[in-house]
């Protein structure tokens, strides 16, 4: 999610660094920061705020330096602040560290560093790992071979870039999870978090391989695995432009973030799931109040909304907690019945949505808890209610949304799962729960698979007058979303519905030429959701289903089938489902001509009511 950017060679590094930050600015801009070696000296210069401010302090001199790194931050451990910024530095002040990712066990690492005498000057992860190395360096004294050590003891996922100034005119890197590229240019080398920040300075890159370490100096690359053992370096020409580059050789942003969704789904975990497959929210309330509440109230807009839905159908299905779904623009005007016991959860992708944060400030007048669900760190939202859970899901810059939603869903499945685990539901394996839910970005990858076949629908289908979305039970809240898609980039009239509503009225509009798009992920419902299927084939209606049954059933009666992975529990499966919603949604707007990632009359943040 951060933006992260390496130099070594000829030229002015630390000119190299920030101009490539430039190119990777989309990925994070509540700080910046940037280090560098001149004749034995460390300098780090970090502010907080977006890369002018950094820019405006470093001015516009050169700084004599051949070697350097430099980072964009998306905060996730600790507040935009200059502190909290990376790089950040050892114990003796003598290496720093940037990093993207999350170390799950950083808790840990720091007390067990405090208890030995280290002094910590921010709230982040990422200075326990520059700790370590240095700790580490201290007793091998050699640079490669500290990061070596100090990343077999972290667990989560990082990109992380190291200096020293006991190693001048040399960068180490490390990669768990989180993306990072190695460039191979005339003399000097390069590494960024994404392609668009190499592209000025070289087109053969590299794409670090899980699990292992890097090291760069002017005229070579060295790469090897966690025991020291060498690996290949395989560069890849890259023929993308500067403008295809930034939305990593994709079209368009929506299906860029499409594809980031296992990424998304990863990073929504992290240090959240502990090594006994129990999930830690460090951020929630107290277990008494996990306890005493009585009644959940979820609030949002749009996807958010959509994704409270989802939200409900797990508490009331785990946990047999009642939850009331709002919309956030009605709450307030609502009046709505609030028990003093109740939670109220506020979702946003921006935490800046001015209904949603309308009726955080009735729920506060209230006395009630309020719990933010939302992907920006120092956001109204985020600032205002009493605890703050972040999506993790990074920039998202298409105005239809997509993996924020994917985040949202995560969140709010690990805060059931947490409230299971306190309260110990009855009749609920969180353990067994926990194993799945990890294995969902697999699952989202092969997913994925689908795309070839779903544009082939799409392109078959695009000059569709109309589409109905429906499903049963967890199904009918995915096909609210699908729906939203459609209409909002392709700019097609929908209608979604709980597939059993179908003949209480909307049957009256499916005619030749009408699509309905069915999810048929809940097993218990397969039968029923088939019955409906064929309600609207008898009426001329086009039937597209999406469906986990490993079974030929489904397969024989709709139109379109659209295969998808089967999970252990069948909320998982209709998760899943949302991936081809989002790419039918996608390529039936390709196929129109319509504008993707700016689709008419709408905004990215609604800020006004």
């Amino acid at each position: 999610m951060c933006g992260i950017a390496g130099y070594v060679g000829p030229k002015d590094a630390v000119s190299v660094v920030i101009d490539q930050l430039k190119r990777l600015e989309y990925r994070g801009y509540d700080s910046a920061g940037t280090a560098w070696l001149d004749g034995g000296t460390l300098h780090v210069v970090k502010k907080a705020g977006k890369l002018a401010i950094l820019q405006s302090e470093l001015g516009t001199g050169s700084h004599h330096t051949t070697c350097a790194m430099a980072h964009s931050r998306w905060a996730t451990h600790g507040g935009p602040t200059d502190a909290n910024a990376h790089p950040h530095c050892d114990n003796t002040g003598k290496i720093a560290v940037i990093h993207n990712g999350i170390i799950e066990n950083y808790l840990e690492l720091r007390e067990e560093m405090l208890r030995e005498g280290h002094v910590f000057k921010s709230e982040t992860d990422t200075e326990v790992a520059a700790h370590l190395i240095g700790q580490e360096f201290a007793e091998v004294n050699d640079l490669d071979e500290a990061v070596r050590r100090a990343v077999r003891q972290m667990r989560g996922a990082y990109a992380l870039v190291v200096v020293a100034t006991e190693a001048p005119d040399h960068l180490v890197a490390a990669r768990k999870a989180s993306p990072l590229v190695l460039g191979i240019g005339e003399g000097e080398m390069l590494l960024a978090s994404d392609i668009p920040a190499l592209l000025p300075y070289t087109r053969e890159v590299v794409v670090m391989p899980e699990d292992s370490i890097a090291s760069l100096r002017r005229n070579t690359i060295e790469l090897t695995d966690l025991d020291g053992r060498t690996l290949p370096v395989q560069p890849n020409h890259i023929a993308w432009n500067t403008e295809d580059a930034e939305r990593g050789g994709y079209p368009h942003f929506m299906l860029k973030e499409i594809h980031e969704q296992p990424e998304v789904m990863r990073n929504a975990m992290a240090g959240r799931i502990d090594e006994d497959m129990r999930v830690v929210l460090s951020n929630a309330f107290s277990d008494s109040v996990w306890h005493e509440i009585d009644r959940i109230n979820i609030v949002g807009c749009g996807t958010a909304y959509h994704a409270g839905l989802m939200g409900k159908h797990l508490f009331e299905r785990l946990l047999r907690l009642p939850t009331d779904v709002y919309y956030s623009s009605e709450f307030r005007y609502g009046d709505p019945v609030l028990s003093p016991r109740s939670l109220a959860i506020f979702i946003s992708q921006s935490g800046e949505t001015m209904d949603t944060l309308a009726a955080l400030r009735v729920c506060k007048a209230r006395r009630l808890r309020t719990l933010g669900i939302v992907n920006v760190m120092g956001s109204s939202l985020a600032r205002e209610c009493d605890r703050t859970l972040l999506t993790n899901a990074g920039p998202e810059i298409s105005v239809c949304s997509t993996k924020a939603y994917t985040a949202q869903v995560m969140v709010l499945t690990l805060l059931a799962l947490y409230i299971a685990q306190v309260q110990e539901a009855p009749g609920i394996r969180v353990d067994e729960w926990v194993r799945e839910l990890r294995l969902m970005p697999d699952y989202c990858r092969k997913t994925m698979d689908t795309e070839s076949q779903v544009k082939d629908i799409a392109e078959k289908l695009k000059d569709m007058p109309m589409a109905f979305f429906f499903g049963r039970g967890a199904d009918a809240y995915a096909a609210y979303e699908g729906a939203l898609k459609l209409k909002e980039i392709a700019y097609i009239p929908t209608e979604d519905r709980p597939a059993g509503e179908m003949k209480h009225g909307p049957l009256a509009l499916v005619q030749p030429g009408v699509v309905c798009v069915v999810g048929a992920t809940q097993r218990a419902t397969l039968d029923k959701v088939i019955s409906n299927v064929r309600e609207v084939q008898a009426r001329g209606g086009t039937a597209v289903a999406i469906t986990s049954d490993q079974t030929d059933t489904m397969h024989k009666v709709a139109d379109h089938c659209i295969q998808i992975p089967a999970t252990e529990h069948d909320f998982f499966d209709t998760l899943l489902s949302t991936v081809p919603l989002q790419l039918f949604a996608y390529y039936v707007a390709a196929a129109r001509g319509c504008d993707i990632d700016q689709p008419r009359n709408l905004a990215k943040s609604v800020t006004v009511e």
